[in-house]
């Protein structure tokens, strides 16, 4: 028998605890009817707000029997589950669903569901409400104690979101190629050394090493696998109306941060036109500096709110400007008005690696040597670059406080086009 079966089954025979919670499941036909949809919700959002546990249907919660699946159900059970974890918990929740054969007590095999809970990075909302768990059964907690969840796992706590770690991940998530790019002569030689220094990786309640936000959004070959909004939106648009039926080009862009910013700016070059006046040389004039679009689309990625869920950079384009949509409010004491004169970073540990992250030679617009530049050169350069090429001077605006939109105006056709 398999050893982590053989443990699983240990675990069933000494009953539920704060980390295992046991259900058995009644079907009519191809509906479940049992656990209640709701309550199954409670149970994996508490696990979640708790610590991180493991959920197996198919087992007797009071006599520990092993009753089982039917085979022909097993992906209907699975269907229901995974509609649970996206349709009625808030954010939606991401498990690890599992299919397993496993005996009885009269040595018959039987189908189970095991589904491992991690522990999450947000504070999950359920039908019933906001729950916990405490020994073998959740408590729905009081306001007090919910305060200081949400404190904890908000950018707010001591520890910054971008140094969290990502339950789940292990340090084989994180791709060598990748992170040996901030390597230095005084680097350690070791990779688990070097990786800890870095802050790649971090040390979870039981000891674990995994990969911190930073080291899944900069040495991961596919962030959006564990943070499902890391990544940009990109569309655009026939005229200047956001209008579905007009779009021209679309593109969800993914991979590490360094190769989102190169292939957005791709997006934006291959989407513009470059306006030609014979008079008496050509003189070739582009829609947008792609220098000022460069660090748009780094500042963005950069400063971002990573711990909004479900909301990712969009990046729109239409024939008169360009819109650039990145989540979360301005950091700390930062305004509007005062955006291209002050420095400040939510994400200093991400500015920090793209900052030491080499410029990806097909990188569109810059000439640095380095993706980052920490002098706070980037909004002046957007503005003044931008207003020279269109006459128009890039406005930023904060959207009902979670979201800061940057437009930057396309230059006009110029009189005597060729």
């Amino acid at each position: 028998m398999d050893q982590n079966i053989g443990d699983l089954l240990k675990h069933i025979a000494l009953g539920e605890d704060s980390v295992l919670e046991l259900k058995s499941v009644e079907l009519k036909g191809s509906k479940v009817v049992g656990p209640h949809r709701d309550g199954m919700a409670d149970e994996l959002a508490a696990m979640a707000n708790t610590a991180s546990g493991v959920i197996v249907l198919g087992v007797d919660d009071t006599t520990r029997e092993i009753r089982g699946i039917p085979l022909d159900k097993l992906d209907i059970v699975e269907g229901w589950l995974r509609s649970i974890c996206n349709d009625s918990i808030d954010p939606p929740l991401d498990c690890v669903i599992r299919k397993l054969s496993v005996p009885d007590e009269q040595g018959v095999e039987r189908a189970i569901l095991r589904i491992d809970v991690p522990r999450s990075l947000f504070v999950h909302k359920s039908p019933n409400g906001y729950f916990r768990r405490i020994g073998s059964s959740r408590r729905e907690m009081k306001p007090e104690v919910l305060a200081r969840l949400f404190q904890q796992r908000s950018q707010a706590r001591l520890i910054r979101f971008d140094e969290q770690i990502v339950p789940g991940t292990t340090v084989a998530d994180l791709n060598p190629k990748l992170y040996n790019r901030f390597r230095t002569v005084i680097s350690p030689r070791a990779d688990l050394e070097f990786l800890e220094k870095m802050q790649l990786v971090a040390r979870d309640e039981d000891g674990a090493l995994r990969a911190t936000v930073s080291g899944v959004l900069m040495a991961a070959d596919e962030p959006e696998s564990f943070l499902a909004s890391a990544f940009i939106q990109a569309i655009c648009y026939r005229g200047t109306e956001r209008n579905a039926a007009r779009q021209l080009d679309a593109k969800d862009i993914t991979g590490p941060l360094d190769v989102q910013i190169r292939d957005a700016c791709k997006f934006v070059e291959r989407n513009s036109r470059v306006f030609a006046v014979k008079a008496p040389n050509r003189i070739e004039t582009p829609q947008f500096s792609m220098n000022a679009v460069f660090e748009a689309v780094v500042n963005a990625v950069a400063h971002r709110d990573y711990s909004i869920y479900g909301s990712k950079i969009r990046l729109h384009l239409f024939a008169d400007r360009l819109e650039l949509f990145s989540p979360g409010t301005i950091p700390n004491t930062m305004t509007i008005d005062s955006i291209s004169e002050r420095q400040s970073a939510r994400n200093e540990l991400i500015s920090s690696l793209l900052a030491r992250c080499p410029m990806n030679v097909d990188a569109t617009g810059s000439q640095r040597n380095f993706i980052m530049d920490k002098r706070g050169e980037g909004v002046p350069i957007i503005l003044a670059e931008s207003e020279r090429l269109s006459g128009k001077r890039p406005e930023y605006r904060l959207l009902d406080d979670a979201e800061v939109k940057l437009t930057i105006f396309a230059a006009q056709p110029p009189h005597g086009e060729g």
